[in-house]
């Protein structure tokens, strides 16, 4: 059949053409009504079941020292184990962690540290660990039972999900050592527990740990912070034994810091298992005050929460409460420093025979919120590491985190 080439067949052609664009700009183009909105699968969400908050009276707070090297390390002098167990229980520790470097000896820190016959002690809780010592950082285990150290050792340099493998068949709690710097960890912080947040009596140096510690703990990364001295060096027995650096038992050696955990027992369990939950503080040395920090949801004066807490937020104002216990200084004023979602909240003064000071706030009742405390003063003297408190400055101890809408099963 033959179209004439008229006007009228050019304007239907047209009319055709036309209506074929409309149609495929409508395909392209959808209405604004029927456009889908962005959901993010991972955004904050209500949380359905929180584990219920434990006792905060049926528990004991014990002190003592997570990065210790005895002789076992080769980098140390003068500091047998019976030492390092002697001067602990001199100063009343309750507990230590003797951490030698583990590639110090191929990783069998079973047949050296542990099968020490020095490795014993009838007041003092000896935890069983290890520096994981290797060219992607640092890192110490805690355990309360010896553990295949070898294990982990060998699989040092693998993908960190093969790392994570082993370390959960081990059923062992792994920190993050000194998280920055030369020897900084250099794995996944998904599979560790904690985070040396201070490490030695050099308080300033750890700005930047610090600074990590916020950022995991404001992503959702529920981590303990805790103390270390990674003491070396133990005094010599006689002049001619000294080294270069037998110096540094004066100024740091165990116990600066000192982390506090509240455990449900004397026992090396209960201390682990308060370090895995967060109910831990840290302070400049085994005679400074702790740092104690609570919370009471509904506002009845009874406190519901301490540090290491998760709680669900209700929408409705929280009052905290920050004591110091222990030996503090008459008539002496404590800065408080409130740190909330990894930012300064508020600074309070705290004096007194027992500071005590409160504060309230309204958690978010949707998304993560956390809490967690710095508290600076007048040094405590630490007569048997006398030049500590020079290196410390005025910093006197901080809280673990007080948490609210954090995931339990991230």
């Amino acid at each position: 059949m033959m179209f004439k080439n008229n006007s009228r067949t050019k304007q239907i052609t047209g009319m055709v053409y036309s209506g074929l664009l409309a149609t495929i700009a409508g395909c392209m183009t959808l209405p604004a009504s029927a456009q889908q909105a962005h959901v993010n699968p991972w955004a904050p969400k209500k949380i359905k079941a929180f584990p219920p908050v434990a006792s905060l009276t049926k528990g004991v707070w014990l002190k003592g020292d997570l990065h210790l090297h005895s002789n076992h390390s080769k980098d140390a002098s003068n500091n047998p184990v019976a030492k390092i167990v002697a001067f602990s229980e001199s100063v009343g520790m309750d507990y230590i962690c003797i951490t030698d470097h583990d590639n110090h000896v191929n990783g069998d820190v079973a047949s050296n540290t542990w099968a020490d016959p020095e490795f014993k002690s009838d007041s003092l809780l000896l935890l069983y660990g290890a520096e994981w010592t290797t060219t992607r950082g640092h890192g110490n285990v805690f355990s309360a039972k010896p553990y295949d150290n070898q294990r982990l050792y060998d699989v040092r340099d693998q993908r960190d999900v093969a790392v994570g493998a082993v370390k959960k068949e081990l059923g062992i709690h792994l920190s993050a050592n000194h998280p920055s710097g030369k020897d900084h960890f250099g794995y996944s912080y998904d599979m560790i527990n904690s985070i040396e947040v201070w490490n030695s009596a050099v308080w300033p140096k750890n700005a930047d740990a610090i600074m990590i510690w916020d950022d995991m703990l404001s992503s959702g990364r529920k981590l303990t912070g805790r103390g270390g001295s990674d003491s070396h060096h133990g005094a010599p027995d006689s002049p001619d034994k000294a080294t270069k650096n037998s110096y540094q038992n004066k100024v740091n050696y165990v116990g600066t810091p000192t982390t506090w955990v509240f455990a449900t027992s004397r026992t090396t369990q209960a201390v682990v298992d308060a370090l895995t939950n967060g109910r831990v503080a840290v302070s400049a040395n085994p005679y400074a005050p702790r740092v104690e920090f609570y919370a009471d949801l509904n506002q009845d004066g009874k406190m519901d929460m301490m540090m290491g807490d998760n709680a669900k937020a209700t929408g409705k104002p929280v009052k905290f409460r920050i004591q110091l216990t222990g030996n503090t200084a008459a008539g002496a004023a404590y800065t408080v420093n409130v740190v909330k979602n990894g930012n300064p909240f508020q600074t309070l003064q705290a004096g007194g025979k027992t500071p005590v000071v409160e504060f309230s706030d309204t958690p978010e009742a949707i998304g993560r919120s956390y809490y967690r405390i710095v508290v600076e003063g007048p040094a405590t003297a630490y007569p048997q590491v006398p030049g500590s408190a020079s290196l410390s400055g005025n910093m006197i101890g901080l809280s673990n985190p007080i948490c609210f809408n954090f995931d339990p099963n991230f």
